[in-house]
C-alpha cells in the first residue's frame, strides 16, 4: 500500500462472497464478523442458494473438461420461468464455490478474483490433482495472486 501502511486483513462474506475489509470498530469482534452488509445478514444462505450451487456443479460436470458455463444456465436450471431474478444469487453462489476452490470464475478465458469481478463471467471446473497419474493439471492455489496483487 502507499505510504508503507500494512494491508488490512480481509475475509469473504458468508452470503455473497465479496471481501470484507477489517475496520477499527470490529477490532474486538473481527472473528464474529460474517456478513458484508445488513442485506447479506438478512438474506443468509437458503435452500435456493444451495440449489444454485448444486446446479452450477452439475452443469459443469456435464461439460467436457475445460468447458465453461454461464451463471444464467444455472439460474434457468433452477427456475426456468423466473431465472432473471436468480442472476445475482447465481453469481453469489459462483463466488462461494470459487472461494471454496471448487470452480474458477473467468473473464475472457482468464481467472478473475471471485471477490471483485465485474461484468460477464464464465464458470469452469477448478483443476484437481489426478491421484492416479500423480500430476496436477493446474496450480489452483495462488491463481489469483497476479489478479489481486
Amino acid at each position: 500500500m502507499a505510504g508503507g501502511s500494512p494491508a488490512l486483513p480481509s475475509k469473504p462474506c458468508a452470503h455473497c462472497g465479496r471481501p470484507i475489509v477489517w475496520r477499527r470498530k470490529w477490532e474486538r469482534c473481527w472473528d464474529e464478523v460474517r456478513y458484508c452488509s445488513d442485506a447479506c445478514r438478512r438474506a443468509r444462505k437458503s435452500a435456493r442458494h444451495d440449489s444454485l450451487e448444486r446446479a452450477i456443479l452439475a452443469l459443469i460436470a456435464e461439460r467436457r473438461p475445460g468447458a465453461s458455463i454461464c451463471p444464467s444456465e444455472a439460474a434457468r436450471a433452477v427456475s426456468p420461468e423466473a431465472w432473471r431474478e436468480l442472476m445475482e444469487p447465481a453469481r453469489q453462489a459462483a463466488r462461494r464455490l470459487a472461494l471454496a476452490g471448487e470452480i474458477l470464475i473467468t473473464q475472457g478465458g482468464r481467472p478473475v478474483d471471485p471477490g471483485t469481478f465485474k461484468g460477464p463471467i464464465r464458470l469452469r471446473a477448478a483443476a484437481r490433482r489426478d491421484e492416479d497419474r500423480g500430476v496436477e493439471d493446474a496450480d489452483v492455489h495462488g491463481v489469483f495472486d497476479d489478479v489481486v496483487g
